[in-house]
């Protein structure tokens, strides 16, 4: 205690003695903010904002100084200032993306490495390293610089492999670009095809840029081997080319840019060392020889923990066999069926042994998203995918039961339970029994964890003050992590009711108290603005964290349908947290949010209100970037992504699930069949989804018009006795089946419009 005091002392004044604030009383005052936690953030999260500030320290000092070079996209829009991205640098003591968090992953299934290609065609090809740009050099006047360009236009394809093509347009004139993964011997390269068009003559530069869609990423040493045709980067990354340039020009930081140089076609500089560790370098490949035969680059794929390994897989499945069991969607809409197929395959890509929300900034585990993510990639059919994932939860677990992804987040063993219960539901398969003991530890965590009794305080009994999902806001006592552990415990007592009837009986009682506790704590007298809604924490007003609170109706069913305190939790968010019909999160992400939009949808689909969600669904997918991706937050200006990873696999991932459950989505003991199905979908040649899993089995819907209305066609395997299918298509009233055969087909006559008196 002398020593705890003793060092405050001496810290509080060294801060005074150089004019310092306080940093022991700032800290406290920041902590009057939050409810007070155990955990104040988690270490996983102060760590990761620690080495992206650190880069934004270096963007600050490279960058601002530098404009004459040629930087990437997102500064050439947030350094504009007749740019909407424009961010005034003032006293900012970083330079990040803020404005256009925006790229596309390439790869191939089980093969956990993402090469990304930003919005103007930048390609990264390691993890968090250095760039390749594609330039246009004519014989006459200035280069084409891809980043600084309006005109451009970019493709995410979806065939044999996934591709990125971009395209650069200067008048008549355009360069565009290829970017995939491939094996090579077991060994994963990313592969670029470089190809002009139009009337060009001169050169296409093939430019290391030492850079990539976060920021400064060093170039220390830059080597050409003695055919010219390889590009030995850092002394141990090499780049191949297919053809000897016509010139290599190479730069070192005191020199200024390569793009400086692009006028001297004699060089002889064959290696550049780079103190400051921003060494450029530019390949020129005559364009009449690349118009005949497009430009093949090749860069190697290094270990991201050991950079001078290459790793080897000796088995990854193919695409199309690592895409045979999803289900499939054909639909009248283009749009939303490019959506849904990108967002299917991309999850495959995430999944490849753990489970990533995003291929760069977000390459990481978190029970959160896994629970979201796998929740999807299973109900579509990928239970062997899912199965693998699984394998990793139980050793994540603590000895006391906790699963742990980041400390002081508390929602983590309802999800990984409720994922646990999900797979066993779905497939019919019996849990294991390591699944087994990991269930019943996590849920007498659950119980342990919870808050003593107090009849003083609100949040008595309920779960700690915690960080839980970071866009809630400051620590607090989360219904988010409430909900989700009330959700744990009833799984638990499915699944041990066999096993372990006794702890399974706990485990309802459990359960039924707690929600029960978490209902009566919910905040209510005259001092509520907005009575009947539920706040993110019985000590907190309503704000955009009552999103958080959704959970209980999405994905949790703890509510039956549209329950009224939900549905006015619902409407405060889109009259007071929403920007352009969308949901906007105030905390944090600052942006408009695509997943938890999509939330809202799945709120409004359940309570009926489909004209809601075809508009909350319209919205989201007029959001999603050229190559059909989300990042996690939207600006809500420039449409470019603003926080997080620039392809956000959770909003992948509520997207597919959403299309899925217009089609069929499960209530207790019942399907609800076409409730969420637009005409325009269906009307002209029909529409199918499936087979997609149930608790009840697999099921394949197929939708069809005639001349009297529509039919609609159901395809199960059921595994038990069958469900009550309730058949909503928009516009044909409400049909039920109690016991419906396997293959069924219903026939729906339109009903009535009604004209206003």
């Amino acid at each position: 205690m002398l020593h705890s005091w003793f060092t405050r002392f001496l810290i509080t004044r060294a801060a005074r003695a150089y004019g310092f604030l306080d940093p022991l009383s700032l800290l406290a005052k920041m902590r009057g903010f939050a409810q007070p936690s155990e955990v104040a953030e988690p270490i996983e999260l102060l760590r990761a904002g620690m080495l992206f500030h650190a880069r934004g320290l270096v963007n600050t000092k490279a960058i601002q100084n530098n404009l004459d070079w040629v930087w990437p996209y997102w500064v050439e829009r947030q350094f504009n200032p007749a740019d909407d991205a424009f961010i005034p640098r003032a006293f900012s003591f970083s330079h990040i993306n803020l404005t256009h968090r925006n790229w596309t992953a390439v790869g191939l299934p089980d093969v956990p490495y993402y090469p990304i290609v930003d919005p103007r065609g930048l390609v990264t090809p390691l993890f968090d390293g250095w760039s390749l740009d594609f330039w246009l050099v004519p014989t006459e006047g200035p280069p084409v610089f891809s980043s600084k360009l309006d005109e451009f236009a970019q493709t995410l394809s979806f065939e044999d492999n996934l591709r990125v093509r971009s395209t650069a347009l200067a008048g008549d004139r355009s360069l565009s670009t290829e970017v995939s993964l491939s094996l090579e011997n077991g060994a994963p390269c990313c592969c670029i095809t470089v190809r002009p068009s139009g009337s060009l003559s001169g050169f296409i530069a093939v430019a290391l840029r030492p850079y990539n869609p976060e920021g400064i990423s060093f170039v220390d040493k830059i080597a050409v081997s003695a055919d010219a045709r390889n590009w030995l980067v850092n002394g141990r990354h090499p780049v191949a080319f297919d053809r000897a340039p016509g010139v290599n020009l190479l730069s070192v930081y005191k020199d200024g840019d390569v793009s400086h140089r692009l006028g001297e076609l004699l060089n002889t500089t064959t290696e550049v060392n780079c103190p400051v560790g921003l060494a450029t370098a530019a390949a020129l490949f005559p364009v009449a020889v690349l118009r005949e035969q497009p430009l093949h680059i090749r860069v190697p794929i290094f270990n991201e923990l050991d950079s001078k390994k290459r790793p080897v897989f000796s088995g990854p499945k193919s695409w199309p066999d690592a895409m045979a069991t999803i289900a499939r969607l054909k639909i009248g809409d283009d749009r939303i069926q490019q959506l849904y197929d990108l967002a299917v395959a991309n999850l495959v890509l995430h999944a490849p042994a753990e489970i990533y929300p995003g291929p760069y900034t977000y390459k990481r585990f978190w029970f959160r998203d896994a629970a979201f993510m796998l929740n999807v990639l299973l109900t579509l059919g990928g239970v062997e995918r899912t199965r693998r994932v699984l394998a990793e939860f139980a050793p994540r677990q603590r000895r006391d039961g906790y699963f742990l992804s980041q400390e002081g987040e508390w929602d983590s063993n309802g999800e990984a339970i409720w994922m646990y219960h999900r797979f066993v539901t779905l497939t019919g398969e019996p849990p294991t029994d390591e699944w087994l003991k990991a269930v019943a530890k996590g849920a007498r965590w659950i119980t342990r964890k919870r808050l003593p009794a107090d009849p003083s305080k609100p949040e008595a009994r309920l779960l700690p003050a915690g960080f839980s999902a970071e866009h809630l806001g400051p620590n607090d006592f989360y219904y988010w992590d409430d909900f989700w552990a009330v959700a744990g415990l009833r799984c638990a007592a499915d699944l041990l009711r066999k096993s372990d009837p006794q702890h399974a009986a706990a485990c309802d009682a459990e359960a039924t108290e707690f929600l029960t506790t978490i209902e009566r704590s919910f905040p209510s007298g005259p001092q509520r603005r907005f009575p009947g809604a539920i706040p993110a924490s019985p000590k907190r007003r309503m704000d955009s964290g009552a999103v958080g609170s959704l959970v209980a109706d999405y994905p949790l069913q703890l509510f039956p349908p549209g329950d009224e305190r939900i549905l006015r939790t619902a409407d405060y968010l889109r009259d007071h947290s929403s920007y352009d019909g969308a949901f906007f999160q105030n905390m944090i992400h600052s942006g408009i949010n695509a997943y938890l939009t999509l939330h809202l949808a799945q709120v409004r689909l359940r309570a009926g209100a489909v004209e809601s969600t075809w508009q909350l669904m319209d919205r989201v997918a007029a959001l999603a970037s050229p190559t059909g991706q989300w990042p996690e937050a939207i600006h809500p200006r420039t449409g470019g992504g603003c926080m997080g990873d620039g392809e956000h696999m959770w909003a992948a991932a509520e997207w597919a699930l959403m299309v899925r459950n217009c089609f069929v989505r499960e209530e207790t003991c019942r399907l609800i069949v076409a409730s969420g199905l637009h005409a325009t979908w269906w009307r002209d040649d029909g529409a199918s989804f499936g087979p997609t899993l149930t608790p009840f089995g697999p099921v394949t819907i197929r939708v069809s018009s005639h001349a009297q209305g529509a039919s609609v066609a159901i395809d199960a395997q059921w595994r038990g006795p069958a469900p009550c299918i309730e058949i909503s298509l928009p516009g044909f009233g409400t049909q039920e089946r109690t016991t419906p055969s396997a293959h069924e087909t219903f026939q729906l006559t339109r009903l009535p419009v009604r004209l206003a008196p």
